[in-house]
């Protein structure tokens, strides 16, 4: 009998099978889960590709955070798929180029919103596509990286996740009276495609193993999938507004 046997789990976010979403729904179709991917754009066939070797994928529908017909078309299909939804997996992050690197100063608000939309505001939206179908209560997880300081180079996007755990707390509040838990998952930092992205990620890779207390494998991301599949499912009915760290303790630690 697996965790999450007869759960009904969306999860947004995956793009190949290096992605820490990828992880997860793999883990989840293991523990008896029924999925529902989501891409976007142009990622969308790289999704459908992917979600070929989950093999027990309901479907991969299309979902761009920043199209507000998108939103509501999925829930209109989810709704006639499923009826019912009993959690979700936000893995959603886009920062425009000028938001990383060197100079914090050098993006406009024009570039930090998209950062801002895409990457904090994004979780309101999948929640207003899901809340609707989780009658029985259900389970939001996003995927984080701790916002609490500051990073080299993460510049507006650090800015963007300390506004996603805001948003992910108010979120709690606001839907803890429909039995709805919303928590964060703050992995530490992982080879993904997202992660090249970054300028300076190398700084990561250096030091995060020799500072954690528990030591750190940045190609594996099994741990990160585990808790998320354990937030999922019904072993944390009293746990909502939390973010907890999947990062080897490094976080717990000073110089």
């Amino acid at each position: 009998m697996g965790l999450l046997d007869g759960k009904r789990i969306l999860v947004t976010g995956v793009l190949t099978d290096a992605s820490l979403a990828f992880g997860i729904a793999q883990l989840a179709a293991e523990e008896g889960a029924e999925l529902i991917l989501t891409g976007a754009g142009r990622g969308l066939r790289l999704t459908e590709r992917t979600a070929r070797k989950l093999g027990d994928v309901t479907a991969v529908l299309e979902l761009d955070v920043t199209n507000p017909a998108h939103t509501s078309a999925l829930r209109e299909e989810l709704t006639q798929r499923w009826g019912t939804l009993h959690g979700a997996v936000h893995a959603i992050g886009f920062a425009p180029e000028s938001c990383l690197g060197n100079d914090f100063m050098d993006a406009g608000w024009g570039d930090v919103q998209v950062a801002l939309e895409v990457s904090a505001y994004s979780l309101k939206t999948v929640a207003e596509v899901v809340v609707p179908l989780m009658d029985q209560g259900g389970s939001i997880v996003g995927l984080d990286f701790d916002a609490t300081v500051t990073w080299p180079a993460y510049n507006w996007m650090g800015v963007a996740k300390a506004a996603f755990e805001s948003t992910a707390r108010y979120l709690a509040r606001s839907l803890g009276e429909k039995n709805i838990r919303v928590n964060l998952v703050a992995a530490g930092p992982i080879r993904t495609i997202a992660s090249r992205s970054i300028p300076g990620f190398e700084m990561f890779e250096n030091t995060w193993a020799q500072r954690s207390p528990l030591g750190w494998n940045i190609s594996d991301s099994s741990a990160v999938a585990k808790a998320t599949v354990a937030l999922l499912s019904d072993w944390f009915p009293m746990t909502t507004g939390e973010m907890v760290h999947v990062d080897g303790g490094y976080h717990s630690t000073g110089a």
